[in-house]
């Protein structure tokens, strides 16, 4: 199963995709709020959001998954 996960520690502070929703690489999928930025994290592969492991306001470690794709 393909994953989105986070790039950096911080905290979420933007979910741009929902179950069910389909993805194509590249597109922004959540934005995670580090050391005062806000950073992009994008989908590496093309398919269906089939869970978000997040919500905003959590906070994520680097490497941490953040959704799941068919």
């Amino acid at each position: 199963m393909k994953k989105i996960v986070s790039s950096v520690a911080g905290r979420i502070v933007a979910c741009c995709v929902e179950e069910g929703a389909q993805v194509a690489t590249g597109d922004e999928a959540f934005k995670v709020e580090s050391m005062k930025m806000e950073i992009p994290v994008e989908s590496e592969a093309n398919g269906r959001i089939a869970r978000v492991l997040v919500a905003v306001g959590d906070e994520v470690g680097e490497g941490q998954e953040l959704a799941l794709l068919d």
